[in-house]
């Protein structure tokens, strides 16, 4: 089983990037599993028709426990999707909903029962507190990727989420196997990108072009990958998946 761990800051397109990965991967002929680890529960939505899906959190506590069958949906493209979810806005914490979401999967040998030949971790990255970082020290995780923009803002996340895979990396956890470029077309996006790599002693695995497609298909609740399967922008996300299941020696 394959675990990859996607970070990135709020906004910056990484669970668009996380959806049509893993909805390449199903295509592909690989079992994959997907699990958003952010309270706004929005990680698998352009893979179940737009529409939201019973989160971990919520099903506890609403029902006081959970089953698979009540937080694993299986989308149309193959993929199986889980929402941790969160706290009640303003109570709790969102990272040791996360714990509990983890632990709750764990319990129900969902790995086991469902024998996904990849996980990824889709993880909200603002913050890199014990919770949001479950899956780089729990284990869970082989390889970590981190979204980015060539902003400011999403290269100084990146920055905070690298210092923190290494942190954990001399622990034998997860190690950092780059950034991925989600371009926002502002000057000299390219340089700066490279540039923050460098600084971080790690490289630009991939650099996926702005492009309406996205919105488009969306727009139908889908994928690229589902809805525009012959487009450019669906042979970027195909590529990319491909590029992420390649061991390196």
């Amino acid at each position: 089983m394959r675990k990859i761990a996607i970070y990135g800051k709020g906004g910056i397109g990484k669970s668009t990037t996380v959806s049509n990965m893993s909805a390449a991967m199903a295509a592909m002929g690989y079992v994959v599993m997907q699990i958003g680890c952010d309270p706004k529960a929005d990680s698998t939505r352009n893979l179940t028709g737009g529409n939201s899906i019973p989160t971990v959190l919520d099903t506890l506590r609403i029902k006081g426990d959970a089953s698979l069958e009540d937080i694993v949906v299986k989308s149309s493209t193959g993929v199986y999707c889980v929402e941790s979810g969160g706290p009640i806005p303003g109570v709790g914490c969102a990272g040791r909903g996360i714990i509990t979401a983890f632990e709750k999967m764990k319990e129900l040998n969902a790995y086991e029962i469902y024998n996904p030949d990849i996980v990824i971790y889709d993880v909200l990255g603002d913050v890199v507190c014990g919770g949001f970082a479950m899956p780089i020290r729990g284990g869970y995780a082989d390889d970590v990727c981190i979204v980015t923009s060539g902003e400011m803002m999403s290269l100084y996340a990146a920055s905070n989420i690298a210092n923190a895979v290494k942190c954990f990396g001399k622990r034998g956890y997860a190690s950092l196997k780059g950034l991925i470029l989600n371009a926002k077309n502002i000057e000299d996006e390219n340089n700066l990108v490279n540039k923050a790599a460098a600084e971080l002693g790690t490289k630009v695995v991939y650099r996926i072009p702005r492009d309406p497609v996205v919105q488009q298909a969306e727009a139908q609740g889908k994928t690229v990958v589902e809805a525009f399967s012959d487009s450019q922008m669906a042979s970027h996300y195909k590529r990319l998946a491909k590029l992420l299941l390649e061991v390196e020696a």
